[in-house]
């Protein structure tokens, strides 16, 4: 019966927003129990973590879609039912599902250092904002270090840079927003930076993962705030790039889960986040895995972004609509 209301329950937020799922595959185990996986996670990237949980539990299945990190929130609006676990880079959004009610506290997994919120959303990664260049771009240039420097090297130069920079369109993408309101909490150079890209006719883009790829073709020389992770996936694009993180300060955000609290299977969902935030899954033998497990008596002395109430303060609507105004008329020219 459970996997009869899931097939209609599955159909139904299909036909609302089928568009907005990017990937959707099944990992099969050897039982009839299925766990319903939202991610904003590759599932290329993911589905080593899958393996090495379903190996540990051979009985469960696991059903991973995958969306956008600002279109989780639309999916989960749209059908709570429908998913058990959602695992997102956007600790602001997650943080709200969790302020809303819609996640189930798991009070047996202590974690400390920022690392949790409320027994209900907990990081597993820690995953530094990057910048990444095209090498052959910077033949006979210094590489930047920092944004000041990334500042001076365009402004040196505006004719070899003029629509060749990327970055996240804000509008769009949760990630992107977190990066760029936490970079602006930080420093202003960040605002500085965005005028720069604005008077050079930067490119704006939903993921990095299409960053990477017009870095890699050449169309892109240099992508501001992209996740170093996933450029990792990409050993065959290694050599032509190259990856920074910045020395003044890097924005290191977690990669989180939590359980929704509609969930009819808790126990199995909450082995997974266990699984993920013991760090066992970073332990095993994968040359080039991209995602960095996080030990939370380290997170403060690496400067992560933590879970707390901060977070929420961009996602007020008056104050993330100010905060919209001003990127736009900083970059969109």
């Amino acid at each position: 019966m459970r996997n009869f209301i899931f097939v209609i329950a599955w159909l139904w937020a299909s036909a609302l927003s089928a568009a907005e799922l990017e990937d959707r595959q099944i990992f099969q185990g050897e039982g009839a129990l299925t766990l319903r996986v939202l991610s904003s996670t590759d599932t290329d990237i993911f589905a080593p973590i899958l393996e090495g949980f379903m190996a540990r539990n051979p009985t469960v299945s696991v059903d991973y879609a995958v969306a956008a990190s600002a279109d989780i929130v639309t999916l989960i609006a749209e059908c709570p039912d429908c998913f058990d676990v959602v695992i997102s880079s956007a600790m602001d959004l997650q943080l709200k599902l969790a302020n809303d009610g819609l996640a189930r506290r798991l009070p047996g997994l202590v974690r400390t250092g920022g690392t949790q919120w409320r027994q209900s959303v907990f990081g597993f990664t820690q995953e530094p904002a990057t910048i990444v260049v095209n090498r052959a771009a910077f033949a006979g240039r210094d590489m930047p270090t920092t944004r000041q420097a990334l500042i001076e090297i365009l402004r040196a130069e505006p004719d070899h840079f003029r629509g060749r920079l990327g970055t996240y369109d804000v509008r769009l993408s949760g990630l992107g927003y977190l990066y760029a309101t936490q970079d602006a909490r930080t420093s202003e150079t960040f605002w500085r930076l965005m005028e720069v890209f604005g008077n050079l006719n930067a490119q704006l883009y939903c993921c990095s993962g299409d960053m990477i790829d017009d870095l890699a073709s050449g169309e892109l020389y240099v992508a501001y705030n992209v996740l170093g992770s996933y450029t990792q996936t990409r050993p065959e694009t290694l050599d032509k790039l190259a990856i920074i993180t910045p020395e003044d300060f890097a924005t290191t955000m977690m990669r989180t889960a939590l359980v929704l609290d509609t969930t009819d299977v808790g126990e199995t969902a909450e082995a997974l986040v266990r699984y993920l935030t013991s760090g066992a899954w970073a332990m095993q033998e994968r040359p080039g895995f991209p995602l960095p497990s996080i030990d939370p008596a380290d997170a403060q002395a690496l400067d992560v972004v933590s879970l707390d109430p901060g977070l929420l303060v961009y996602l007020d609507r008056l104050k993330r609509a100010l905060f919209l105004e001003a990127w736009g008329s900083a970059l969109l020219r």
